[in-house]
């Protein structure tokens, strides 16, 4: 049944009732810088529609605070999520940009992505044929411009947290925010996992365990679910080919349903359409063998638990 599903880009009606009341808490949508398949007022329209309940507008460059509070004000009944993302745009692990975005609303903080010391395709020059993610391109044609996109750190060299990078928790303490792991790789993930503990972070959700970059092993996504972590699993990664859906199968059942969550990343215009990413998700974990109350918990639950926390 899972591979019956494999080639379908909507979702069955079973599946659309499956994820009524969900928050998708991690999309790329329009107004961005990278072209996107829709804009954040439409989708919240559709979303209506479809008895959807939220949505996370994440963005790699800047705070989406304010535009939140325009989206949810313009779409009764479904609330868009404001977040920021720490990346070189603004500033990297900046504890003011934290704090601004807090006092406007925002309520996720990403751990740097693009310029996570684990991304190396906008660093690195690309062979010919090799296949360039837009924001690697983006990377490449602003380093042309002179404006040079450094890694951001969240460690030293000897893998110590930074001073910065505790300023950067401590804010997200203070202020009850979500933080989200981003693009780090295996070691700052752990990092910073456990200095946001120590920080008094309450909700921290490990970003999409099997993507590339990161690939965490089976035990470790174990060892993070232990401290506490969520483990997002983002329908991109396996639809891009990044990751098997088997392999998301296998840390799910590892780390039990209770410590996973499922969100879309989509956006990119070369994939599904943004609104039926859950419902393709609750199609697919119903045919890897996930009973109803199951995927209802990892998507509607967890996520409703999420959003409506802070």
């Amino acid at each position: 049944m899972a591979t019956e599903a494999a080639d379908l880009t909507r979702p069955s009606a079973r599946a659309r009732v499956l994820v009524r009341g969900a928050f998708d808490l991690h999309v790329h949508v329009a107004p961005d810088v990278p072209p996107r398949r829709i804009d954040d007022v439409t989708l919240a329209r559709r979303f209506a529609e479809l008895g959807l309940a939220g949505v996370a507008l994440k963005s790699h460059y800047t705070s989406t605070a304010e535009r939140a509070q325009i989206v949810s004000s313009l779409v009764p009944g479904v609330e868009a999520v404001g977040t920021l993302t720490l990346n070189s745009a603004v500033g990297g692990m900046n504890a003011l940009a934290v704090e601004i975005a807090a006092r406007e609303g925002a309520r996720i903080v990403w751990m740097p992505t693009v310029d996570s010391p684990a991304e190396t395709a906008g660093r690195t020059e690309p062979e010919p044929g090799d296949k360039v993610p837009q924001w690697a391109r983006l990377q490449h044609e602003l380093r042309g411009l002179g404006l040079g996109v450094e890694p951001v750190h969240v460690t030293d060299p000897d893998g110590r947290l930074l001073p910065e990078t505790h300023d950067v928790l401590h804010a997200i303490a203070r202020h009850g925010l979500i933080l989200a792991t981003g693009h780090l790789g295996r070691d700052d993930t752990f990092a910073v996992v456990d200095g946001a503990l120590a920080a008094g972070v309450a909700r921290i959700v490990v970003t999409h365990p099997e993507f590339p970059c990161q690939d965490f092993s089976i035990p470790d996504q174990v060892a993070l679910a232990e401290r506490g972590c969520l483990l997002e699993r983002c329908f991109t990664t396996p639809h891009s080919g990044k990751a098997s859906w088997e392999r998301v199968y296998e840390g799910v059942r590892a780390v039990g349903v209770e410590r996973t969550l499922f969100s879309s990343d989509l956006g990119n215009p070369d994939y599904p359409a943004v609104e039926h990413g859950l419902a393709l998700w609750a199609d697919r974990l119903v045919g890897a063998g996930f009973d109803e109350d199951e995927v209802r918990e990892m998507i509607v639950l967890r996520s409703r638990q999420l959003a409506e926390a802070v």
